[in-house]
């Protein structure tokens, strides 16, 4: 009798045990992850920052932010490329040579994706849908060779058309006629739903970049637009694409079964800052995109969703590259750092301090930049030799550089530990 219930017992406990043993368990638990990326959009064009006074009409976008967390202090790099390759590798662009648009990334690299996977058993399913951006104009690269799953979109910066574009999907060619965003929620919808394991999609729009265009009208609500010429103000057609993007979005997440995206965390970012054509106060065209003022580098982001249990705005420091240790921390890798990257998923449970210093840097081959903030005071630092020194606290539009003057004893002490982490930070 006791061999029988013994026996009974052990059948019992193979029927109950899911397929594949105690790993594939875990994963009932394992998030899935989506990662949204807007093109070209700064605080200026987005709701929930003061920057700015005209914003689209954005009820997805929204609902994410206001069930989650806003991320006030994300620095990222002036322009798409080298914000891409901080995500993605977890590092710095001194160190990838990746510092600004169409800078190539290394193959040698090691990608997001790539970790996740190594740290995880291959527990996820992991796609890139849209914008790329990291092989120049290099129709021939697929970035599936970097270690992801799947891949359709744009190889490179952008399209001239966003109604006539060169589509790649699996390392192979072919022209799209329907519009951009449309194609890029359709294949997310797609993937999403054909996947049998937790998936990672970092999906990349295009939009709102240029060129200033008239999205399909049930996608915007800025009225009935002629086609945009040079003589017209871009704005409506710019918060148009940006309209049209959010209305893809809700497509998408209401396309993924509701227990689905009950266990999917979702963070939404801005590559750079807002284009000086359409750029607002208090920013200026020369203080957005392209440049390591506030408007070029601190954007918008957003987290909600699976693990996400506070609501509001945190102002914490954080570094794009962060969000490399931060997707992998949310996919069960044991890590808090690596690399240039620390992880703030603690932050989207309980209040806590995550950096002292922030950095960026850019070199367009003419300038060659870097920028650090503890926060309160923020040092710009040409190659050349020329310096920008500016208290975030009283100016946090950057109109006043302290160096033109003299120095208090707080900022002068500012300068030099700003200056020394610097040196920390690049050696």
């Amino acid at each position: 009798m006791n061999r029988i219930l013994l026996f009974l017992f052990i059948a019992f406990l193979y029927g109950c045990k899911k397929e594949g043993g105690p790993a594939d368990t875990d994963t009932l638990n394992t998030p899935n992850i989506l990662l949204i990326i807007a093109d070209d959009m700064g605080k200026d064009a987005t709701s929930g920052f003061s920057e700015g006074s005209i914003k689209p009409n954005t009820p997805n976008l929204d609902k994410i932010k206001d069930e989650g967390l806003v991320f006030s202090n994300l620095w990222v790099n002036p322009t798409c490329s080298p914000t891409r390759a901080s995500i993605i590798t977890g590092k710095y662009g001194y160190r990838t040579g990746v510092k600004w648009a169409n800078d190539k990334l290394d193959q040698s690299e090691k990608t997001l994706q790539q970790y996740i996977n190594e740290a995880t058993g291959n527990a996820y399913s992991t796609a890139i849908i849209g914008k790329w951006h990291l092989s120049g104009e290099n129709a021939t690269i697929n970035p599936e060779s970097f270690g992801i799953d799947y891949y359709a979109g744009l190889i490179g910066g952008g399209v001239q058309d966003y109604y006539k574009w060169q589509l790649t999907e699996s390392g192979a060619g072919r022209l799209q006629t329907e519009y951009t965003s449309k194609v890029f929620s359709d294949l997310s919808i797609d993937w999403v739903n054909s996947q049998t394991k937790p998936w990672f999609l970092w999906l990349a729009f295009n939009a709102p970049h240029t060129p200033f265009h008239v999205p399909p009208t049930e996608m915007h609500s800025q009225g009935d637009l002629p086609e945009y010429t040079d003589d017209l103000d871009p704005v409506p057609y710019y918060l148009a694409a940006i309209e049209a993007m959010d209305y893809q979005i809700g497509r998408l997440l209401a396309a993924i079964p509701e227990d689905e995206l009950s266990n999917t965390v979702i963070l939404f970012i801005g590559d750079n800052g807002t284009p000086n054509k359409v750029a607002q106060a208090p920013y200026s065209s020369k203080t957005v995109k392209g440049s390591l003022y506030q408007g070029g580098i601190n954007v918008p982001m957003f987290v909600s969703g699976k693990g996400v249990n506070r609501t509001g705005v945190d102002d914490n420091l954080i570094c794009s590259t962060d969000i490399f240790s931060t997707i992998a921390n949310l996919a069960g890798a044991q890590i808090s750092e690596v690399h240039d990257s620390k992880s703030f998923k603690p932050l989207l449970s309980s209040v806590g301090k995550h950096r002292d210093f922030q950095y960026s840097e850019m070199n367009d081959g003419t300038d060659d930049l870097w920028a650090i903030s503890n926060g309160a005071y923020k040092l710009i630092i040409n190659a050349n030799g020329q310096k920008e020194l500016y208290d975030l606290s009283d100016d946090p539009y950057e109109k006043n550089n302290l160096l033109t003057g003299t120095l208090t004893t707080e900022a002068n002490n500012a300068k030099v530990e700003l200056e020394a982490e610097l040196v920390k930070i690049r050696n």
